[in-house]
């Protein structure tokens, strides 16, 4: 007599969505994850900014949120809490606050962020949305593109995860930049996200 197999599934990954904004990237990481048979679900939506559209995303998306205050988070990171409900990944996604280095010891190459620029060139302490764009055709650069990368102590220093290019046109603006970064983010970032769990 053959005995019926027994299927064990194995537990969803959680991860922890850090933004400061209006959460694009955000949005675009819970249809990947949460709409679909993925290895991994967003379980949480954090954020430094009570006034952000990532806070109604995760409302309507039916997602805890956590609203952090920045002497506690350098304080202890929301270890505590980030611990308490299992989250096993953390995603920037436009998230403002340099990352306390208890939270990157904790979660060691499993925070990952993404930089709108090629780095390791337009990085660094307030190179972050135009600003970026800015330098980058200021100094007259050919090409742009998004870094995807692990968060280390060091702002936009971590190991490169992938990087995807994009030409600069003649009369390239901020905002014709941006919106072909943006493009990018929202075309890799949720699968090389899956691809670094599948690793994990």
């Amino acid at each position: 007599m053959i005995k019926p197999t027994t299927i064990v599934q194995q537990e969803k990954k959680r991860i922890a969505v850090f933004a400061s904004g209006t959460g694009s990237n955000a949005q675009k990481i819970i249809e990947h994850f949460n709409y679909g048979n993925k290895g991994a679900t967003v379980a949480l939506v954090v954020s430094n900014n009570t006034a952000t559209g990532v806070l109604k995303i995760a409302e309507k998306e039916n997602i805890p949120s956590l609203i952090i205050e920045r002497n506690k988070f350098y304080e202890d990171g929301y270890l505590p809490a980030l611990k308490k409900i299992r989250i096993d990944i953390i995603v920037l996604a436009g998230f403002m606050w340099k990352v306390p280095d208890q939270l990157i010891q904790s979660y060691q190459n499993k925070i990952i962020n993404i930089h709108p620029a090629l780095l390791p060139k337009f990085g660094g302490k307030n190179m972050y949305g135009n600003f970026v764009h800015e330098a980058v055709l200021k100094a007259g650069e050919k090409e742009s593109g998004i870094t995807i990368h692990y968060v280390d102590e060091i702002y936009d220093h971590g190991k490169i995860i992938f990087q995807a290019k994009c030409t600069i046109d003649d009369n390239e603006t901020t905002e014709t930049l941006a919106d072909k970064i943006h493009a990018l983010e929202h075309e890799f970032y949720s699968s090389i996200i899956e691809k670094v769990l599948l690793t994990a």
